[in-house]
């Protein structure tokens, strides 16, 4: 379950803000945190998406999505990737939005989505997506900048997961001294650096811990402002070490897939942790 830690698609967004899917299988464990936390529904905003487990349509997935939730309604739902759009995109968007007006969801929206199919999907759509939700820390900036600008120019908010791997997954990479420079110029850490970049990058942030005081050390960099020559310094070191965080990537893949199969590395991947 993530927390999105640096609201600004969704300005109402209040004190808890889970990001479940059907494939991660947490959707139950999160509807009992819910029902545990004793906050309003209207003071949870909640983020699952249509993964296609179990071969099934989008239409069951969401009612087994809110009978494992325990609410009555989904604020924001997403197609997990665009493979999972079956027959095609146009028909599985319609679908979404049949959703959305029967009021089963608040908003709709898209995940691992490139250009070319959000173009797609777009072009017979009758409602804009909300997001889309995309891998993005700076070693894939350069590769994610066109999808970006292009989400930005059709109104499309894009949320970022997996942005603190360079330090969680790859740490000792280009990015490192960047990062740690402006960590010390304002007294925070290398994790809230990147939450920081992130954000500069106009992308709501997706995160999460099982600590408190990390948790809050994350909102806080809602606060923090880099400057633009720090911005740069850590794009410039993205776009420097992404070969080599590529060929890394490449070798985490091979050693996944050996380790668990193909359907190991699929549920890798759903996690966020395949790394490009």
């Amino acid at each position: 379950m993530f927390i999105n830690c640096v609201a600004g698609a969704f300005p109402n967004l209040l004190s808890l803000s889970p990001d479940t899917a059907q494939a991660y299988k947490n959707e139950e464990e999160a509807g009992k945190a819910i029902r545990e936390s004793g906050l309003a529904r209207e003071d949870i905003f909640i983020t699952t998406k249509y993964s296609g487990l179990n071969g099934l349509n989008i239409e069951t997935s969401i009612k087994n999505s809110l009978k494992n939730l325990g609410v009555h309604y989904i604020d924001l739902y997403l197609i997990h990737h665009p493979s999972l759009a079956v027959p095609d995109i146009p028909t599985a968007w319609a679908e979404m939005e049949g959703l959305k007006n029967a009021g089963l969801v608040k908003s709709i929206g898209i995940s691992n989505f490139n250009v070319k199919e959000t173009g797609i999907l777009l072009a017979s759509a009758k409602i804009v997506p909300a997001v889309n939700q995309i891998m993005l820390h700076p070693y894939v900036y350069a590769k994610q900048a066109p999808l970006i600008a292009y989400s930005n120019a059709k109104g499309i908010v894009i949320e970022a997961y997996s942005s603190l791997i360079p330090i969680t997954h790859l740490p000792g990479g280009p990015v490192d001294k960047a990062v740690k420079a402006a960590a010390k110029r304002l007294g925070a850490t290398n994790d809230q650096i990147l939450l920081a970049w992130t954000k500069a990058k106009g992308a709501v942030t997706l995160t999460t811990s099982s600590k408190k005081t990390r948790l809050e050390g994350y909102l806080a960099a809602g606060d923090l402002k880099l400057t633009a020559e720090e911005i740069e310094a850590i794009d410039k070191a993205g776009a420097k070490g992404a070969r080599h965080m590529r060929m890394r990537s490449i070798l985490y893949r091979v050693s996944v897939t050996a380790a668990l199969g193909c359907a190991g590395l699929l549920a890798a991947s759903y996690l966020g942790l395949e790394l490009w």
